[in-house]
């Protein structure tokens, strides 16, 4: 029997896999909605308007949230692949974040700091996940 030595990160990689399983339900709530829903998709912000094909951004959504939600699960399991596909896609997301700061300041500013914890736990600690689950 062999001990493995655990830190308290093994509960944020856990966090991190919740945070993206929440983030891939929503994005595809967003997208049946965008499906369902009207036309076109409006954001005023600083005197600049934002158009956007919903049914487009809607599939994307959808596509993107199945792939979220198949992501998380597949990180609770500690699979190395499943952790690189959600540090790729935390750093995606705040890179969209970032374009979004004039629309929507203060959500772009927590979702970009709960991207870096993402990115943290599961780079610096995500071995212990693995670890924990075998």
């Amino acid at each position: 029997m062999s001990t493995v030595h655990t830190s308290g990160w093994v509960g944020w990689g856990r966090f991190a896999g919740v945070i993206i399983l929440v983030s891939g339900i929503f994005s595809g709530i967003q997208g049946l909605v965008a499906l369902i829903g009207p036309n076109t998709y409006y954001v005023a912000a600083g005197g600049s308007l934002f158009l956007f094909n919903v049914a487009g951004w809607g599939w994307w959504n959808l596509i993107i949230g199945i792939l979220l939600i198949l992501t998380a699960l597949a990180l609770f399991t500690g699979a190395m692949w499943a952790r690189v596909i959600a540090i790729v896609l935390a750093v995606l997301s705040a890179i969209v974040q970032m374009m979004l700061i004039p629309a929507q300041p203060w959500w772009a500013m927590i979702v970009i700091a709960m991207d870096v914890l993402i990115i943290y736990a599961l780079t610096a600690h995500g071995e212990e996940l693995r670890s924990t689950e075998s």
